[in-house]
């Protein structure tokens, strides 16, 4: 085995991550005993389209975030992790917020796995967000709404209580991660900003998922998919960084008991399906537009052209990998997506690509050619899915060391 130590791979990752990685070496804001109040003060890079004003969180209304057809306007604020100090399932949310008629608050909560891997995000729905696994950190998203132009709510307070009770909605961990065929179609927008507050730039890297559950927060990879031609001639490895198409609370992927709307449609059929091709919903989206296609899933255009060749809209498979397990680790350029090989060799057949940030799944390890990448000089190649291995050395895992077995 030919290695470079890599003890640089854990600077490198806070100096690429900046400030927020900074604050995240200090353990998460412990909080006090019973309640804790959402610190609404503070808007920085990892928030959308929201203002504070002596602490009172609005809506921008910046159209930057309006996309063509969209209904109003959107943001969020992202707060910081949250140690709680002590295992809770369920964290109860009380909102203080003046809500004009066509706008909403809507409060999401995720809680920390380990040290890299989170839960989906759970709606806080009649107040509480029952989560699927106990967990000691969370975090907490506060989501601004408006389907009226110029017209926002004011939030003044969110008081959050985390506590411990049955476990009613835990689903486990599969071995392997969720995989659907869904239509996809090419989201486009060039210069529009995507609802984590990203800039979408020619041929970008991405896709959409329409629910906000596995939105990724910006410039992370914390809820990736692997979608893929319904051949597997090629795939990409993409971060979810938009809301789309359609609906904003279809997470198809999840079953009826935790499906956020259309409990009564199959899992994995997406509710733009069912309106398209049978008259679902009376072929409406949740806003009551009539459905012009059965997507289920966006690609930016460098997804759709270069990371699967498509020419045209069309059927694909896609793994929502955070609905998997085992050991992950975060895809690190200089930007642009890397190549997925078909073997350890920079000089095998290319299978598609993994997106810059893209938080992938390391089934095993192998050894072959010897690279040298951002995280040093390796003869350890990762394979990310079946058939598909990438040079360990622009892997970000946290370990210098091989986080998965070896392939047998």
């Amino acid at each position: 085995m030919v290695r470079t130590v890599r003890a640089r791979r854990a600077m490198a990752a806070m100096l690429a991550a900046g400030a927020v990685t900074a604050l995240a070496a200090n353990p998460a804001n412990a909080a006090p005993e019973g309640d804790w109040h959402a610190d609404l003060s503070t808007v920085d890079g990892d928030d959308v389209n929201v203002r504070s004003d002596g602490g009172v969180l609005s809506l921008l209304n910046d159209p930057a975030n309006r996309k063509p057809g969209a209904i109003g306007s959107q943001g969020y604020l992202l707060l910081a992790e949250q140690n709680l100090g002590k295992p809770v399932n369920r964290v109860s949310a009380a909102v203080t917020a003046d809500a004009p008629k066509g706008t909403a608050v809507e409060v999401d909560v995720r809680g920390k796995l380990n040290a890299h891997d989170w839960t989906e995000w759970t709606p806080a729905e009649a107040g509480a967000a029952q989560l699927p696994k106990s967990v000691s950190t969370v975090q907490v998203r506060v989501g601004l709404v408006s389907a009226v132009d110029g017209a926002t709510a004011k939030v003044r307070d969110i008081t959050l209580k985390g506590e411990l009770g049955p476990q009613t909605n835990d689903v486990g961990a599969a071995a392997a991660a969720l995989t659907y065929k869904v239509f996809g179609t090419r989201e486009g927008l060039t210069g529009g900003t995507t609802a984590n507050g990203h800039v979408i730039k020619s041929r970008d890297h991405f896709v959409a998922l329409p629910s906000r559950r596995g939105l990724a927060p910006k410039n992370t990879g914390d809820y990736t998919v692997r979608v893929c031609r319904t051949d597997n001639s090629r795939c990409e490895y993409a971060p979810v960084w938009d809301v789309g198409p359609w609906n904003t609370k279809d997470d198809y992927w999840n079953p009826s008991a935790t499906r956020q709307m259309w409990k009564n449609l199959p899992q994995g059929k997406p509710e733009a399906q069912a309106a398209y091709q049978d008259g679902y919903n009376g072929g409406k989206d949740e806003f009551g537009r009539k459905v012009a296609n059965p997507a289920g899933i966006d690609l930016a255009d460098g997804t759709f052209w270069d990371g699967l060749k498509m020419s045209d809209n069309g059927w694909v498979n896609v793994s929502y990998l955070w609905t998997g397990s085992g050991p992950t680790g975060v895809i690190s350029t200089a930007g642009d997506p890397m190549n997925v090989r078909s073997s350890a060799s920079t000089t095998a057949s290319v299978k598609g690509l993994a997106a810059n940030r893209a938080k992938v799944i390391i089934e095993c390890y192998v050894e072959g050619e010897t690279v040298t990448g951002k995280f040093g000089t390796s003869n350890i190649w990762d394979r990310i899915g079946p058939g598909h291995y990438v040079s360990d050395t622009y892997l970000q895992t946290g370990s210098d060391l091989p986080v998965a077995p070896k392939c047998a």
